[in-house]
């Protein structure tokens, strides 16, 4: 017998072309299901097969709980004290065992064992060759459609199976089986019982290494693929950078007569590709970005990491493009929060910023309109400028005397230290348990209860773009704050 398990895991293993170890293992399985069959319980039991002589043993086994009120399954679980009477140095969380006749291998039900043997055998193939895959670290998938399951695509590459969700494929596109497809591997979900590789043709990334594939200098390091933003089927933006003086990027990317972004265009279904010119300097990659819309400024707010795009009634249509997709996509592009306004709107704008810290500075710091508007044409913005903005720098301005400066400069602290001291008891006026929503922090509390939220009810009660307008986080943040806001609506 322990000679015909060898000579079986032998050609097992050959066949399947799988380790010796992996065919032991669902051995030890299909015995260990064939011995629990001869008791009426459900019990445990464990099959040790000798790699070398093909001997086995068999025992049962119970799980050692703490004592006998945690013993929920007496077929399955002893308790400590009963256990140390059979093995001294046994502990909770170890297994106590006791030999079983073996079971003779030809009495098995061969069909059972077979059965056993083949699933495991074919989880470790599965799982082998997909290991082989992605060790090569091929993300671009050339595969043709096996078939289609509800509304899904069924990918085949070689002896690999792939799947391309409804919701990956790019709109209107027409696929049926039997179509030659690429697509970027994105995610790979080995809990999955079909096709554990999922495919995308709308990504990014999808974009990036179509590029790739058909600009070799990409290849050779002499261009590279930044970032990509892309609306799948109607327009994509990349932008590229050059590590080579000599090589152009956007015309190297275009190929001759544009070849190259026309394969690439083919590939996405007409998809529009602009190719931007990319810019370690923010305002720079934007104006590429947004390119060929002509930008007259740039104002940028570092705090909320946003621009102000000003642009000629002429250039607005342009800057924004259809329904916002230029404009969009440039923001996505860049990371970058994007507001194209008119030259007029900008004005505007402006005035009334201006207004609102002219307004700050008269009430918090009870000057009149002359010193406050002294303060903004320096360049102050805010009170914490005033009060914290080297002495000497502030002694410069020729229109205070230094008597005057630190008087402004005094009273802007006080006002400052006034108000976070109001911050600091409205916080001690917040409930636990809008302290203790996941994702919270001191500082939106704070902004919060100077508001009158400080209760999960009444965050709960908050539209999104309420708390973003309250707290200046974004937009995503908020919505996750609100929903764990709202939990207890649902339990």
């Amino acid at each position: 017998m322990s000679r015909e398990i060898l000579l079986l895991v032998d050609a097992l293993a050959r066949e399947k072309a799988v380790e010796k170890e992996i065919v032991f293992t669902a051995l030890e399985l299909a015995l260990s299901s064939a011995t629990k069959k001869r008791f009426q319980e459900d019990i445990e039991v464990r099959i040790a097969i000798d790699r070398e002589t093909g001997n086995h043993q068999s025992f049962r086994r119970w799980l050692v709980v703490v004592d006998d009120d945690t013993v929920e399954d007496s077929a399955r679980q002893v308790a400590l004290s009963d256990a140390i009477q059979t093995d001294a140095d046994i502990q909770v969380g170890d297994y106590l065992e006791k030999p079983l006749e073996p079971i003779e291998f030809g009495r098995i039900g061969a069909q059972a064992a077979k059965q056993v043997i083949f699933q495991k055998i074919r989880e470790a193939e599965r799982e082998q060759t997909l290991n082989d895959f992605l060790e090569r670290e091929d993300y671009l998938i050339n595969g043709t459609i096996k078939r289609m399951e509800r509304g899904n695509a069924i990918i085949e590459s070689g002896k690999i199976e792939a799947e391309l969700p409804r919701d990956q494929m790019i709109p209107k596109e027409n696929l049926r089986v039997g179509d030659r497809i690429r697509a970027y591997l994105y995610k790979v979900d080995r809990s999955a019982r079909g096709p554990q590789l999922k495919l995308s043709r709308i990504s990014p990334e999808f974009l990036m290494k179509l590029f790739e594939l058909e600009v070799p200098e990409i290849e050779e390091g002499l261009l590279e693929i930044k970032v990509a933003a892309r609306d799948p089927g109607s327009r994509a933006k990349i932008a590229v950078k050059s590590n080579d003086q000599r090589v152009d990027p956007i015309g190297t990317c275009v190929g001759m007569r544009g070849s190259r972004v026309q394969a690439v265009i083919s590939e996405l279904a007409g998809e529009r590709v602009d190719i931007v010119l990319w810019s370690d300097d923010p305002a720079t990659f934007i104006i590429n970005a947004l390119a060929p819309a002509e930008i007259s400024s740039i104002m940028v707010d570092e705090e909320r990491h946003s621009m102000d795009i000003v642009v000629d009634d002429d250039n607005l249509a342009q800057a924004i493009g259809r329904g916002g997709q230029n404009v969009r996509l440039a923001s996505e592009l860049t990371g970058w929060e994007l507001n194209i306004m008119t030259v007029e709107e900008s004005k505007t704008k402006q005035e009334q910023e201006t207004s609102q810290i002219y307004q700050l500075f008269m009430q918090k710091l009870d000057v009149d309109e002359e010193i406050a508007e002294i303060l903004v044409q320096e360049g102050f913005v805010s009170l914490e400028e005033v009060a914290y903005v080297p002495l000497n720098e502030m002694l410069e301005i020729e229109s205070l005397d230094e008597e005057t400066v630190n008087e402004i400069r005094n009273r802007a602290r006080n006002v400052l230290l006034t108000d976070a001291i109001a911050n600091e008891e409205k916080v001690e006026h917040v409930a636990e348990d809008l302290l203790s929503i996941e994702g919270m922090d001191i500082n939106i509390i704070r902004e919060l209860a100077a508001k009158g939220i400080i209760t999960q009810s009444d965050l709960a009660d908050l539209a999104a773009d309420d708390l973003v307008e309250m707290t200046g986080i974004d937009i995503e943040r908020a919505n996750q704050l609100i929903i764990k806001a709202r939990e207890p609506w649902f339990t």
